[in-house]
């Protein structure tokens, strides 16, 4: 789901995937926006191209996109490309999307609704991408199925422990960090390259935007785990699913 951390997990996969052709202060990441470097697969094949050569992208590609499990192409379901996706605490997700779509001026013509409204319409399934319990769930299930071809992470595990969290998705994808890299700190010089304060402070962040729809800014707020509590005051659960999450 949109706000979910995805500016984070692109930017630490693309960093994993390509430590061997950038040095850390050499980073694509110094100068272009995590964005830029995985782009979204549902700008991709909406652009300028009816039908844009993709397999023309070097090796490792790497793409992005907010779609529904099921509606995913056959391709990606059939063939050996892994998916990693990444889960927030939907309460966190739901302000930090409100905030976003404040800045960016998304619904900006139609009638403007409170944060208690806004909820209500939300817990009952209206959000961008369909219902967020169903967008959710859809990736989880995969994973328990086929946990070898759907990484599931957490947004609230990768703030706890990254270290963990980055050698995960790097054997996941098929780079896994040799005993000396992890001797040399690069695990940690990767999670500081892509950490908030980081990224936040560099000057592509700052300004411009993402194909004219939101300002390249706003995609870095607070980055925090629990900020929903400043704005709501409910109780969610994912009764008999077996996914929790740390609020």
């Amino acid at each position: 789901m949109p706000k979910s951390g995805t500016t984070w997990l692109k930017a630490l996969t693309f960093s994993i995937a390509n430590r061997n052709a950038f040095p850390i202060d050499q980073s694509p990441l110094l100068a272009s926006t995590p964005h830029m470097l995985v782009p979204f697969l549902d700008f991709a094949c909406t652009g300028e191209q009816d039908n844009p050569d993709l397999e023309n992208i070097p090796n490792p590609r790497i793409f992005s996109t907010h779609m529904h499990f099921k509606m995913l192409p056959v391709s990606i379901h059939e063939t050996d490309c892994r998916i990693i996706y990444l889960c927030r605490n939907p309460l966190d997700q739901f302000v930090s999307y409100i905030h976003f779509s404040s800045q960016n001026d998304i619904g900006k013509g139609t009638d403007p609704v409170g944060m208690d409204e806004a909820f209500d319409m939300y817990c009952q399934g209206f959000s961008t991408y369909g219902p967020f319990w169903d967008v959710i769930l859809g990736y989880w299930n995969a994973h328990m199925q086929n946990p070898g071809k759907v990484l599931f992470l957490k947004y609230e595990d990768l703030k706890e422990d990254i270290t963990s969290q980055v050698k995960k998705i790097a054997e996941f994808i098929g780079f896994p960090f040799s005993l000396e890299e992890e001797e040399q700190g690069l695990i940690d010089q990767i999670s500081g390259l892509c950490g908030f304060e980081s990224l936040s402070n560099l000057a592509v962040n700052k300004t411009g935007d993402l194909n004219g729809i939101a300002k390249n800014s706003s995609f870095f707020r607070k980055g925090q785990v629990g900020d929903w509590i400043n704005y709501l005051t409910p109780d969610l659960k994912f009764e008999g699913s077996g996914l929790m999450f740390k609020t």
